[in-house]
């Protein structure tokens, strides 16, 4: 029987076990992911090639006091040609994972799905953010706060079954999946329960396989056995909720973030759907999350 990882501290010692593996880095000129780079290097979690501009990447290390001595770089200026570049080396072997570093998102996502030269399947790319939360027994996955912008329900199909992925990688043999819309009652003026019920009966139907899925579900439902016995919901998935699938990106980005501002959690993620895991950690992000996101992305290898 698998154990599930349930805290960062076991997430990084999984990775560590797994690693380390090689990781490419794009606009690696940060001192967050110079950092980061260090850490997982000297934990035995990655092995980090830094790809931008050599000089500047030295001078940050050496003003923020960080060996990279070790570390290859890859001198490249041009940000553009320095995200081709980073999938380029994960295209061709040389990587495991591809990480954003100082670049936009979407010219790193762009660069990823480029039919020549990119990481492109043929699969939904879809963010999956895992939120650890204290005082809370497990972890708890979001998707999606980060690529797909107002899904329709062939891509919520996907974006469930890249979620169950990750929780299921993470050791979550049967994941709970909640499907979050504003009300448990289906109502018809509101298009998220109509998408929530129907996937709901799709995974009833095996079309979506290797978890529980039930919706619609609010929040406080899907993830408190209180509110959930309260409004009488009969569900193997309300209050035990592992995975909240948001009804499109901005509902998915603030409840993430609204978990780490006034919650006090901690948040790691990746992009799943490419041929390699994409680590797309906020610029803002400190270098913690920005560490267990590498971690994250060597365990999905």
């Amino acid at each position: 029987m698998t154990v599930a990882i349930t805290s960062f501290e076991q997430l990084l010692a999984a990775a560590r076990d797994k690693g380390p593996k090689s990781v490419a880095i794009a606009g690696a000129d940060d001192p967050e992911i110079l950092e980061a780079a260090q850490t997982a290097e000297q934990a035995g979690i990655a092995d980090c090639i830094l790809v931008g501009d050599r000089a500047t990447i030295r001078r940050i290390a050496a003003e923020e006091g960080l060996d990279v001595s070790r570390m290859m770089i890859v001198d490249e200026a041009n940000v553009h040609a320095g995200v081709r570049k980073t999938m380029e080396l994960v295209r061709l072997g040389h990587a495991q994972v591809a990480m954003k570093g100082r670049v936009e998102t979407s010219a790193f996502l762009k660069a990823a799905l480029d039919k020549e030269t990119g990481l492109r399947t043929g699969n939904l790319l879809t963010h999956v953010a895992v939120i650890e939360l204290p005082g809370y027994n497990r972890l708890l996955f979001i998707s999606d706060g980060g690529v797909v912008v107002a899904p329709g329900l062939e891509q919520k199909v996907n974006i469930v079954r890249n979620a169950i992925f990750v929780a299921k990688a993470l050791g979550v043999e049967l994941p709970r999946v909640a499907i979050l819309a504003a009300t448990e009652m289906v109502n018809p003026k509101i298009r998220a329960t109509l998408d929530a019920a129907n996937l709901a009966k799709m995974a009833d139907r095996h079309q979506i396989q290797g978890a529980i899925v039930d919706g619609p579900l609010a929040l406080d439902n899907a993830i408190s056995p209180e509110s959930a016995a309260a409004k009488n919901i009969n569900s193997p998935v309300a209050g035990r909720a592992d995975v909240l699938i948001a009804p499109d990106v901005e509902a998915a980005n603030m409840l993430a973030k609204g978990m780490i501002y006034f919650a006090k959690g901690k948040m790691c993620g990746v992009v799943i759907g490419a041929s390699a895991p994409l680590v797309v950690a906020s610029r803002s992000a400190p270098s913690e999350t920005k560490l267990t996101s590498i971690a994250l992305g060597v365990l999905l290898c």
